[in-house]
């Protein structure tokens, strides 16, 4: 059997503004079980990308180990990419960033791969706040190794085997707003309305951007009894709202009443649906998030949407002041001035 996927497209087939047609953005055939979630959230990547017209080679792609860190296989094969061993893929990301900060980092991840034995590194990035976006395939269990329950699963879950989850589940969403993270969301790897402007939105941001993706596994954790399964995802489910993301051009206004939704005709033709935000929430507001975030799973409700953005994040570059130039572009001369500069430069430290 073949795990690639012919070049061959249809000629007349609809190309974004850089020249690529969707088939474009996308990898060889997945070898993830039939009904993955992590292979709709692969789709999704590959349509935001296709959407706001991304050039491949301008985007680099870093993983760990797990289900979740296969799929950089499966999407944007003309991309650069890094497969990292287990839990260190920020570390990765973060030495890529400092060499190159001209690409777009997407990093890849798994439940276990972040909130287990790559928690260290997932703080880390977030504290200094590393332009990159972060996407957790979160399933609650280990699919590679036969489903046991993760550090993610809810307490009282049921497992596969039929045991109870005696342990409190972590949630990343909201360790990372504790942690001062500039973007956090959550979404379902079955609503890609939601999702693929929320990832849009993300690589649009400058700074740490995390994205949690409840994405059932559908061997060893979709049966009744667990929290992360399709059915009880569906049934349990709560947006912050309805949004879309529009990339920054000439200035289009709008006025319409909070609480109530508009459709709007952008410069292409397309459309957008707009949905103003009640009153008590604000995604601009950190503590609104954490209690709207706490308040949902007091009711047993999953909260999807975008939970906060710090629309003044200044990134890790801008954090240590760091040059224009990305550095591995730097030349000898620039590394090296001379003595002269050296001496000047020890000269400022007296």
């Amino acid at each position: 059997m073949s795990y690639v996927k012919p070049k061959f497209h249809h000629p007349s087939l609809k190309k974004n503004k850089v020249g690529y047609v969707k088939a474009d953005y996308e990898g060889v055939i997945s070898t993830l079980c039939a009904g993955c979630g992590h292979d709709s959230i692969s789709g999704a990547i590959v349509q935001a990308c296709y959407e706001i017209s991304l050039e491949p080679h301008k985007l680099a792609k870093l993983s760990g180990i797990g289900c979740s860190s296969k799929t950089p296989t499966y999407f944007l094969s003309n991309s650069h990419g890094f497969n990292s061993v287990h839990g260190r893929m920020p570390s990765i990301t973060t030495g890529a960033n400092m060499a190159n900060k001209d690409l777009i980092y997407l990093g890849v991840s798994g439940d276990g791969d972040t909130a287990s034995i790559g928690m260290g590194q997932f703080v880390h990035a977030i504290r200094r706040n590393l332009n990159m976006v972060y996407i957790v395939m979160n399933n609650g269990c280990y699919g590679l190794t036969k489903g046991q329950d993760s550090a993610t699963a809810d307490f009282g879950s049921i497992s596969k085997a039929g045991s109870n989850n005696p342990y409190q589940g972590i949630d990343l969403c909201g360790l990372a707003l504790e942690l001062n993270a500039t973007f956090v969301g959550r979404s379902f790897s079955g609503d890609k309305s939601q999702l693929v402007p929320m990832i849009k939105a993300a690589m649009a941001h400058p700074g740490f951007a995390f994205i949690d993706v409840i994405s059932p596994c559908v061997t060893f954790n979709n049966n009744k009894g667990s929290t992360r399964s399709y059915s009880h995802v569906r049934a349990h489910i709560e947006e912050t709202s309805i949004f879309d993301f529009v990339p920054h051009q000439e200035e289009i206004k709008v006025d319409y009443e909070k609480g109530t939704s508009t459709t709007l005709e952008l410069f292409d033709g397309s459309s957008i649906h707009l949905s103003k935000l009640a009153p008590d929430w604000d995604p601009t507001d950190r503590f609104s998030a954490v209690n709207r975030l706490h308040a949902s799973k007091a009711k047993g409700q999953v909260l999807t949407g975008l939970y906060y953005i710090d629309v003044k994040s200044e990134d890790l570059h801008q954090k240590i002041n760091s040059v224009d130039k990305p550095l591995n572009k730097l030349t000898q001369d620039e590394l090296c001035p001379g003595s002269e500069k050296l001496n000047a430069i020890n000269a400022s430290f007296r």
